[in-house]
């Protein structure tokens, strides 16, 4: 289907330029498609962008969901770890993932408002799975922490220094060793 082709090239020209740099004229080459064709599917280049941009924000939603359900392990140390890890992963090595990071740091100015709230209901999703999952190890003594909030911010605040790392420097080894010095310190702040 040619709005799916559309999309999949929006994603590599917004990614590589930006928003302001990418051109209807370059996704429609890519897709195979002369540019007027596009108006047929979108009615321009921000209606395009924001269907791609929460269209990411729900295969974000989907994959930490699904990481939430499948992974079985009640050893905080063992889920939380993996968690880090596996949303390292989504971030460095899907496309998609890495447009919805990228224009979560650097919006469209005029589109900044509609951005900004679609990451922060993102961030209010994934927020809510660990306070679920920080309130049992609490109330089970598995962490020692003041509340699930305090954990919850502190969690989360490692997330994002990671997705930092992964915009700024892009280099694994740096994304790596910044996981591991904040996973230490982290755990032995919050484990018995």
């Amino acid at each position: 289907m040619k709005k799916e082709e559309i999309k999949k090239a929006a994603i590599k020209y917004f990614l590589q330029k930006g928003f302001e740099g990418a051109s209807l004229s370059e996704i429609a080459e890519e897709a195979g498609i002369k540019k007027a064709s596009i108006y047929s599917h979108f009615k321009g280049k921000d209606d395009l962008f924001l269907e791609v941009l929460r269209e990411a924000k729900a295969e974000e939603i989907k994959r930490k969901e699904h990481f939430f359900k499948k992974e079985k392990s009640s050893n905080p140390e063992t889920f939380l770890y993996d968690y880090l890890l596996y949303t390292k992963k989504m971030f460095q090595e899907n496309e998609i993932m890495k447009f919805w990071l990228r224009m979560g740091f650097f919006p469209p100015m005029h589109l900044y408002d509609v951005i900004q709230k679609e990451v922060i209901e993102a961030e209010h999703f994934q927020e809510h799975l660990i306070g679920q999952k920080s309130s049992k190890w609490i109330e089970q003594k598995q962490i020692v922490v003041k509340d699930a909030n305090t954990f919850n911010l502190a969690f989360t605040g490692i997330i994002m220094a990671i997705m930092v790392e992964i915009v700024y420097f892009n280099s694994e080894r740096r994304v790596d060793d910044k996981l591991e010095a904040l996973w230490d310190v982290f755990w032995k702040g919050v484990s018995k």
